[in-house]
C-alpha cells in the first residue's frame, strides 16, 4: 500500500497563533514538535491499518509555509519526505496514481469562517474561494489532484470546520477533531497526546477499511476568487481563461482538474507580488 500525506501547520492541536507556525516565531520550535507529534501518530496509525495489505510505503509532503518544517530523520515508519519552498503542485506535491490513498493533517478552515488561523493559501490575497458553488477550503481546491490521478481522501485532521469543508468534494472522508475554534486566534485542544491517540487510531481504522472514494468534482469545475484589492483581480486575468467577475473577483473553469489546480496555483503565486508588506 502506498500511502500520501499533505501536512499542513495550523490545525494541529496546540497551535493558535502565528508565532508557533513561522520560521522566527518566538514559539516556532514548540510548533514544529507538535506537528511532528501528529505525523508520526498517523504515520504510526497507517502501519497498524495496512498490515493485512503488506509493506507500506509513506511519502510526507511538508505543505506548510516554506515546506521543511520537519526533522526528516525524526519521521517514523523509514517515511519518505518531501520538503523545499517551491513545488510546482505546493501541497500535493508528489502524488500520482500510484498512491492508494492520501490523508490531510493539520489542515485549517477556509478565510471566510471563525475556524483558528483560518485562510485559503494566501491570507493577504485571497479573501474567499468557492468551488462549484460551494465554499471551499484548501481541502477542496487540493481534492482537484487527487481527482485527477483518482486517489482517495481517506481521512482529514484539524478543527470542527475542515471536515464540513471537505465533506463536499471527499466522498467517504473520516474528520479527526483535534481542536474546537473559539475564534480565528483562540482555540481549545485536546492534549498532545489525546490527540494523536485518536490520529492513529482514526487513521488505522480508515485505512484497514478503506471507504473513502476518489474525489467526483462536477466538470467542467468552476473556481470563484474573491482577492484581497482590484488590483489584484486585475493582475490575475493576465492569465489565460481567468476572467473578471467584480472588482475584486474572478472566475476561471476547466474540464481538467489538474490544470484547474495549476491555473488557481499561478495566480496565488502571480498576486504575491501585489502583497502589501507595510
Amino acid at each position: 500500500m502506498k500511502v500520501y500525506i499533505s501536512v499542513d501547520m495550523e490545525g494541529v492541536a496546540g497551535i493558535s497563533d502565528w508565532e508557533q507556525c513561522i520560521p522566527g516565531g518566538d514559539d516556532y520550535p514548540l510548533g514544529r514538535d507538535l506537528v511532528l507529534g501528529e505525523v508520526n501518530a498517523a504515520i504510526d496509525g497507517v502501519i497498524d491499518g495496512a498490515t493485512e495489505a503488506g509493506a507500506t510505503q509513506i511519502l510526507v509532503n511538508d505543505s506548510h509555509s516554506f515546506m521543511r518544517n520537519l526533522p526528516p530523520g525524526q519521521l517514523g515508519g523509514h517515511a519518505s519526505y518531501l520538503s523545499g519552498r517551491f513545488k510546482p503542485l505546493y501541497m500535493m506535491e508528489g502524488l500520482d496514481a500510484s498512491y492508494d490513498v492520501a490523508l490531510f493533517l493539520g489542515y485549517h478552515a477556509a478565510m471566510p469562517t471563525p475556524g483558528i488561523l483560518s485562510h485559503t493559501y494566501n491570507p493577504r490575497a485571497i479573501a474567499n474561494v468557492v468551488l462549484n458553488g460551494t465554499l471551499t477550503g484548501e481541502a477542496g481546491i487540493n481534492a482537484l489532484v487527487a481527482q485527477h490521478h483518482g486517489v482517495p481522501i481517506a481521512v482529514i485532521t484539524g478543527d470542527q470546520y475542515v471536515g464540513p469543508e471537505a465533506a463536499p468534494f471527499c466522498p467517504g472522508i473520516e474528520v479527526i477533531e483535534v481542536k474546537t475554534s473559539i475564534s480565528r486566534y483562540a482555540a481549545e485542544h485536546l492534549h498532545p497526546h489525546v490527540a494523536q491517540q485518536r490520529i492513529r487510531e482514526g487513521v488505522a481504522a480508515a485505512l484497514s477499511d478503506v471507504t473513502a472514494t476518489p474525489p467526483a468534482i462536477g466538470l467542467p469545475a468552476t473556481l470563484e476568487i474573491q482577492l484581497i484589492s482590484p488590483d489584484m483581480a486585475e493582475q490575475a486575468t493576465w492569465l489565460r481563461g481567468v476572467e473578471r467577475v467584480t472588482s475584486t473577483s474572478v472566475r476561471c473553469e476547466d474540464d481538467d482538474p489538474l490544470r484547474l489546480y495549476r491555473t488557481f496555483m499561478t495566480l496565488v503565486l502571480l498576486t504575491r507580488s501585489l502583497v502589501e508588506t507595510r
